[in-house]
Parts: C-alpha cells; sequence; structure tokens
C-alpha cells in the first residue's frame, strides 16, 4: 500500500527521503564503528526498523519506540524508558529530541540507562543549515514533524552537564535538499566544499558523548593514638616541643 508522502513514513519512501537515510546510515555507521558491548539501543523510529539496528556491533539490539513496533522490540515512551538503569551499552536517538515533546528529559532517561562509559549517538539536523530553512517554510515541518531543531552546541552543553564526554561533531548533508542534488558530481562538489569551509554548512550531525565515571577517591584518615592516663595525668610522650 502507498503511503501518504506526507507523513514521515511515507516521506522515506521518496526520493530526497531516500537519500537523506542514506547519508545518515553512513554518518551513524561511522559514529557506532569502536562502540562494543552487549546491549545497543535505539530510541525513536526513523527509517525502516532494521536500518540503524544492522549498523551495531553489541551482542543484542533493540528498538524502543512509543509507536508500532516490529516483534522482539520494546514499545515504551522515550522520556519514561521501560529499561533497567545501567544496562545499555549504546544508545541512538535519531533525531528523536527533534520530535518529542521534552527533550531534556529524554537526555536524562538516556543517561540513567546507559552504562558507566556507555556511548550516546545523537543525529540532528543543524538549525543554522539550508534544510532547516526548508523546515521553516513547510508546513508541518521538513521532513514531516522536524519542526522543533537543536543546534550541536546547545545539545553539547546539556549533554555535558548530564556528565557526558562530549566529542567533537561530525557533520554531513552539505547539498541542498532537493533531489537533484543528491547524486553525482553535484553532491561530491557540496560535500568536498562543506568539509573545506570548516563543515559549518552542513545541514545535518552526528554528536557522540560517553557517560562519564564518577571515580570515587578514598580519603585515608590518619589516627593518632591518645597518650595513656595514668592516676589522672598523661603519660610523658618522647616528643619533645619546639
Amino acid at each position: 500500500m502507498e503511503r501518504d508522502p506526507q507523513s514521515l513514513p511515507g516521506w522515506f519512501e521518496t526520493p530526497l527521503g531516500s537519500a537523506l537515510l542514506e547519508q545518515e546510515r553512513e554518518a551513524v555507521g561511522a559514529a557506532l564503528e569502536c562502540v562494543f558491548g552487549e546491549q545497543y539501543l535505539q530510541v525513536g523510529a526513523w527509517g525502516p526498523p532494521g536500518l540503524f539496528l544492522a549498523l551495531a556491533r553489541t551482542q543484542r539490539r533493540a528498538l524502543l519506540s512509543a509507536g508500532d513496533v516490529p516483534a522482539g522490540h520494546v514499545r515504551s515512551h522515550a522520556s519514561s524508558l521501560a529499561i533497567q538503569s545501567d544496562s545499555i551499552d549504546a544508545l541512538l536517538l535519531p533525531h528523536t529530541l527533534e520530535l518529542e515533546p521534552d527533550p531534556h528529559e529524554v537526555l536524562r532517561e538516556a543517561q540513567r540507562v546507559l552504562r558507566p562509559e556507555g556511548c550516546l549517538v545523537v543525529v540532528g539536523f543543524e538549525p543554522l543549515g539550508s534544510w532547516a530553512m526548508r523546515s521553516r517554510v513547510a508546513r508541518g515541518g521538513f521532513p514531516p514533524g522536524t519542526t522543533r531543531l537543536l543546534s550541536e552546541r546547545r545539545l553539547a552543553d546539556w549533554l555535558k552537564l548530564l556528565g557526558f564526554d562530549v566529542d567533537p561533531a561530525s557533520r554531513f548533508l552539505f547539498t541542498l535538499p532537493f533531489v537533484r542534488a543528491q547524486t553525482g558530481r553535484l553532491r561530491r562538489w557540496a560535500d568536498g566544499a562543506g568539509k573545506a569551509l570548516g563543515s559549518r554548512l552542513s545541514g545535518a550531525y552526528v554528536l557522540r558523548a560517553r557517560k562519564r565515571v564518577h571515580v570515587v577517591t578514598p580519603i585515608r584518615l590518619t589516627f593518632r593514638a591518645r597518650p595513656a592516663v595514668i592516676g589522672g595525668l598523661a603519660e610523658p610522650t618522647t616528643r619533645v616541643g619546639t
């Protein structure tokens, strides 16, 4: 059955939506390249269910979404994860913060469920990029539903306050948000020019952060022996006063 291109699932099936997912899959794959462990969790549906799950190098992987999810995955709200604390090795938020009403609470939940040294990967549109400009003039956002964008700099500040060590952002999507700009020589030229200019002209970014381990340094207490008391008087010591 053909889906409505004005809906997010339907838009992903358009040529422009498919081109976006292709570039995002490449960027997320690079961010997850050195991430290992037992459990990987994607919070929020974005594109086909297996698009980003297949990139994980963990032993297990799962998708969590408030909507319909495939069998074997988890149905839960992003701001109240039905996941045990300190149990996830890697967590992906693919534009989830742009679609949720309370992005702060989503990040707090991500911090809660990640294990110490766990990896958080966030994908977002750059508010000053060309894709965001088109989103401002499109009814219902562009892509559909993404009307509230979060800059990489502000996101990094939030994560640091939550106790994350944040890596420099990886930027991509230097092409204009039109189908003809996504393939061939024009895309190669845009990618090269964007990176050469310091990558501030990107339409999107991937930010990776690691949950900081708070090391408790034990304090060694020094106990001084109390002088013995004999007949109400303190026993003399060999210490000579100065």
